[in-house]
Order: C-alpha cells, then structure tokens, then sequence
C-alpha cells in the first residue's frame, strides 16, 4: 500500500505534465503567424510547425509504453522530460523553419515518453475504488492548459515574441524532472526482464506515420497513396504481432478484452468527431459573425473551462458506477452538441453558439476520464504503459482523421481557395455537413461504450482482466 504522500506526489507530477504538453501546443498555434513572418515559411511548412508535433508524439506512443513495462515508468517518464525540456532550448534557438520543425518532432518524442508513462504511474499507485477521480484531476489538468495556453501564448508572443514560449516551458520541464526524480521512489517494471520487440515498433511507427502524414494530405494521389502504405503496414505488424514471442502490442488484447478493444474504440471516434468543432467555429465566429481574434478566443474558451470543472467529478462518478454508463452519457451529450451545431448559419446567436460549447464540454468531460479509467482498469499491472501508450494513440489518431475528413471536404466544397465573403455560403454548407458526420460517428461510439461490457468492481479489487 503507497503513502499518502507518495500517491500525492506522483498525482502532482502527472498533473503538471498533463498541464504542460497541451498548453505548449495551444500556445504555439497561436505564435504561428509571428514564426512564419520571422521564418519567412509558406502555408504548407506553417503547418509542419504542428503537424511534426503530432506525427511523432503518435508514432512513439505505444512503443515508449510498451518500454517503460519493461524498464521502469519513472526512468521513462524523467527521460521523456529532459527530453521535452532539451526541445524546448533547440526550438527557441531555431535559425529556420526546417530547424523549429525537426525540434518540434523532438518534442512529440518527448511527449510521447512522457503521456506513454503518466498515466500508468497514476495507475500504478492509486487503488481501483480511487482511481477515476485522479485520472479526472489529470484529464482537468490537460484542459486547463488548452484554457490558458492561447491567452497566454497570444501575451508572450506579442510582448516577448514567440521564442519566450519555449524559454517559459523550458524550466517547468526542468522542475518536473527534478521533482520525479527526488520524490518519486517506484519505478514499476512489472514486465521487467521481457524482451522489446525492436522490429514491430518499426514497422508501428513507419505504418502509423504514412496513415497520419496521408490524411494530412488528402485529397491529393500522394495522400492516397500513403494511406494505402500505412494500412498495408498495419496489416504487415499485425501479422507480425502474432507470430513474435515478445510484441510490442498484444493482439490477443483486442481480441478478447472487450472492455479494452471498445474502450479505445470509443475514444477514438469521440476524438475523431470532436476535433474539428475548434477550428470550424474559429473561421464561423471571425468570418461568418466578424469578431476578433480575441473575442473568437474568449467565446471558445468555453468548451475547455466546462471541460476542467466537470472532469474530477465524472473521474468520481466512474468510482461508484460502471465507467460504461457515465462515458457513455458524457458522448450522447456529445452527439447533441453536434446536432445543434449542424442547424448553424449566418443569423445564429451567440448565445446559441456558447450554449452548443457548453454541453459539448460538458459530454466531453463526462466522457474522458472515465473511458480512461475502463481502459486503464481492463488491463493488469505488466500492461499499464501499453494501455496508456494506446489512450494517447487513440487520442492523436482520432484528432489527425478528424482534420483530415475536414480537409477533404473544405478541398471539394469550397476548393483551395481562401475563405472569402464569395465562399461564405459554402464554408457554412461544408461546415454543417462536418458536424452531422462528426454527430453520425459520435453516436457510433455510444453504441460502442454501451457495448463494452461492464468493470466489476469486486473484480478489479482482486487482479484486473486481461493481464
């Protein structure tokens, strides 16, 4: 049995660095026209700025998860933060683009190491009848960091310049080393001693890369091309999953943890259906309803801070109810929030248009912690970096398909042309076919968080399935 301490230190260091990661990434969207000003980059590049991020973070995932099961989750986490910290130091030293952009891959590496063992080290320590209320403090920490990265990113920026985003990040990452490495004394390798499987992370990562990479660049043939290497490539690591003694990710999980395979299957689409809203209300609110960026930024910020409050709670909820009835309501929510957003056009209320963030992060905040609470409770002890690595995947995936589908569908509705009063009306017919789809997909993972099966708490107490 941990220390009450101790427990409360790992929470601190999780939550620090859930808070970190996206308040990085929400700053930096916000620095990006001060960067390519300075770089002097095109549109395309621009968005590599991110993208890189992305690419990275989600190829590492589950391999650095897989990792840590059998090297120790501290070692990897500390190792993830210096790594994310020497980031940070390369990428405000950037002298070009291609240089910030090869830092920020860097950094997703980083990223990965860290969110492939943060939640597994929560996992780890906290009891099962605990544990949904501190995974909801961690998933409040990452929405709260989505709340305050723009508006402090948009301050450093413009007083300081872009660079101070990183030198600001840059001790935080420091301390949280410190902090890991001083006050956290597990290390949890329960699969100490197996091999890795070297050749399967390979073939994960160059496979997922070609599927990310694809989206990013449909509706063009070279995007076609690579989704179709990418799912060759999955199919090539599954097969090689099955066969090799050691995998870096267990197939026989999906095929008879039901908990497991639906969990993920849930966050997946709920991410796929939800990621978009951010920008498509961005362009309706400035374009459509002509605010500022500021005033865009302060009607947005709803959806998060809604998200923050009620995250803890649902976390809480999922330690006295089956995780399953509480997600599941958080994603009809969800879908709701969609359908309202489908009836959008030019004469819509602002008050309508808040009161659509609202439950939306409302349904997302009854959804996330306790999906990651099934998850992360399907599973036993030797798996709980793999799983964790997997709800990061799921995530990453989810909001890369979900700017795909989006991108494809601004290419053949509105063309590649820049969004103009000509275009409004297109950009809004465009906008609510992406939320109908989006509401279409978020309903298919209602019927797959209800179908999941439920977590026996009396189970769970004893040895958690499928490990």
């Amino acid at each position: 049995m941990r220390s009450g301490a101790e427990k409360r230190n790992v929470l601190l260091v999780a939550a620090t660095a859930s808070f970190l990661t996206p308040f990085m990434g929400s700053s930096i969207n916000i620095a990006l026209a001060s960067i390519a000003r300075e770089f002097g980059v095109d549109a395309v590049s621009l968005g590599w700025v991110s993208t890189a991020y992305t690419l990275a973070a989600a190829a590492f995932l589950v391999p650095f998860g897989r990792l840590a099961d059998i090297v120790g989750r501290r070692k990897v986490f500390i190792a993830g933060v210096l790594t994310y910290a020497l980031s940070t130091i390369l990428s405000a030293l950037s002298t070009s683009g291609t240089m910030l952009i090869a830092c920020r891959a860097l950094e997703g590496a980083g990223s990965a190491l860290i969110f492939g063992t943060g939640t597994a080290m929560l996992t780890s320590v906290y009891p099962p009848q605990e544990r949904g209320r501190v995974l909801g403090i961690n998933v409040a920490a990452v929405y709260v960091g989505l709340s305050v990265g723009p508006t402090a990113g948009g301050f450093l920026t413009q007083h300081l310049g872009w660079r101070s985003i990183f030198w600001v990040t840059m001790p935080l990452a420091l301390m949280l080393a410190i902090l890991a490495a001083w006050r956290i004394r597990g290390d949890w390798a329960e699969a100490r001693g197996e091999a890795f499987d070297l050749p399967g992370s390979v073939m994960y990562a160059l496979a997922l890369v070609a599927l990310v990479y694809g989206l990013s660049s449909l509706p063009r043939a070279s995007g076609v091309g690579l989704l179709g290497l990418g799912t060759l490539g999955l199919v090539a690591f599954v097969l090689w999953e099955v066969r090799t003694k050691s995998p870096v990710l267990e197939i026989s999980l999906f095929r008879e943890n039901t908990v497991f395979a639906l969990s993920n299957l849930a966050a997946w689409a709920n991410y796929g259906a939800t990621t978009a809203v951010g920008l498509l209300l961005s362009l309706y609110l400035q374009y459509i309803k002509g605010l500022s960026p500021r005033d865009a930024g302060a009607i947005m910020v709803a959806q998060p801070i809604v998200m923050a409050l009620f995250s803890p709670l649902a976390g809480h909820l999922s330690d006295r109810f089956e995780p399953r009835i509480v997600a599941s309501a958080g994603m009809a929510l969800t879908v709701v929030g969609l359908v309202m957003l489908a009836t959008l056009g030019d004469g819509t209320p602002l008050a309508f248009v808040i009161a659509c963030l609202i439950v939306l992060g409302l349904g997302f905040g009854l959804f996330s912690s306790p999906n990651t609470n099934a998850i992360m409770g399907s599973v036993g002890r030797r798996r709980y970096g793999l799983a964790s690595g997997m709800v990061g995947t799921m995530r990453l995936t989810g909001q890369m398909f979900s700017m795909g589908m989006t991108m494809l569908v601004f290419a053949l509705h509105i063309g590649r042309v820049q969004i103009s009063p000509e275009s409004y009306g297109r950009f809004l017919e465009s906008a609510r076919m992406i939320y109908t789809g989006s509401a279409i997909l978020c309903a298919c993972g209602v019927l797959a968080s209800l179908a999941r099966g439920k977590l026996h708490r009396e189970e769970l107490r004893e040895a958690p399935r499928g490990g």
